[in-house]
């Protein structure tokens, strides 16, 4: 399926979690803020949270500063 992933567009594997998500992305920061269509998803639903064909996903990294 294909989803926007911070701002590009990506293919990804069908019926992914947020949890699946981070782990193909391979996003190792522990304290990692995601965001789906604009609505920031809790850490203790990422198991729940299906993504969907066409989703904006944005990983934000708090750690890195600015």
């Amino acid at each position: 399926m294909i989803i926007q992933l911070n701002g590009l567009k990506e293919t990804v594997p069908d019926a992914l979690n947020i949890t699946g998500l981070i782990e193909w992305a391979r996003e190792g920061d522990p304290d990692l803020i995601v965001e789906v269509n604009g609505r920031y998803i809790f850490p203790k639903d990422y198991d729940v949270h299906k993504i969907k064909e066409n989703d904006r996903v944005e990983f934000i990294n708090p750690n890195l500063g600015g």
